[in-house]
């Protein structure tokens, strides 16, 4: 959240009673303080997209500009249905910019992932992480029976992954949790919806976990040997 710290500082000079009441006042005022509001987030978008994204380098600024003119947007919509939710815990515009930041976020995702299929999708992949002695740095190699143990649970997995669960609780699994692809976009892919989903993926992780259980693996364990 470092653009949180390095964004404009709020150059209306409002405080939060001031803001809440100029944006349900009266028409003048609200469209003065949206007017504000709106350029502050938008400066505040294009320090994110321009400073703080290493992989947005190669857009030209226009193009980040206008991302950030649209995230803006997007996020004033939201800030002002949810005036009533603002508990004053913190700096009204900091509590705004959070809201613009989770758009920019969320809607960046949606881009990366605009050409995700569920038909690409394998159980293959690595579920967790393995040791690499590059990145261990001073710390020991495991034993060779350190290394056959965790080959073996993962071996578990894959096969509890397969023989446990539906297809469509499998792909639901590895699209969110392996591949963190965004919730929204896996349950359009399997035409269905947000809550749908949530209870698909519950019911693999009870399931799996379960199977695993069965087999004298419990999470604990598993966090601790993949370590």
């Amino acid at each position: 959240m470092a653009i949180l710290e390095r964004a404009p500082t709020d150059t209306a000079g409002r405080s939060n009673e001031e803001w809440l009441r100029a944006l349900t006042g009266a028409p003048e005022d609200q469209k003065a303080a949206i007017a504000d509001l709106q350029a502050r987030l938008r400066r505040g978008l294009v320090w994110y997209l321009t400073r703080e994204r290493s992989d947005l380098g190669s857009h030209p600024l226009a193009e980040l500009e206008r991302m950030a003119e649209d995230f803006t947007q997007d996020a004033l919509l939201r800030i002002l249905k949810r005036l009533d939710s603002f508990r004053g815990e913190s700096r009204f515009t900091t509590w705004a910019t959070r809201i613009a930041l989770r758009v920019a976020i969320s809607e960046l995702r949606r881009v990366r992932y605009r050409d995700f299929r569920l038909d690409d999708l394998t159980v293959e992949g690595e579920l967790l992480p393995q040791y690499d002695p590059a990145s261990a740095g001073d710390d020991p190699a495991p034993s060779p029976e350190g290394a056959a143990e965790r080959q073996d649970v993962q071996e578990r997995i894959l096969r509890a992954l397969q023989d446990s669960l539906t297809p469509r609780q499998r792909q639901a699994l590895e699209a969110v949790v392996l591949q963190n692809v965004p919730l929204e976009i896996v349950a359009q892919q399997m035409g269905s919806n947000r809550n749908a989903l949530y209870k698909l993926l519950h019911d693999a992780r009870r399931k799996l976990r379960a199977r695993l259980e069965d087999q004298g693996l419990d999470v604990a364990y598993m966090l601790e040997l993949f370590t």
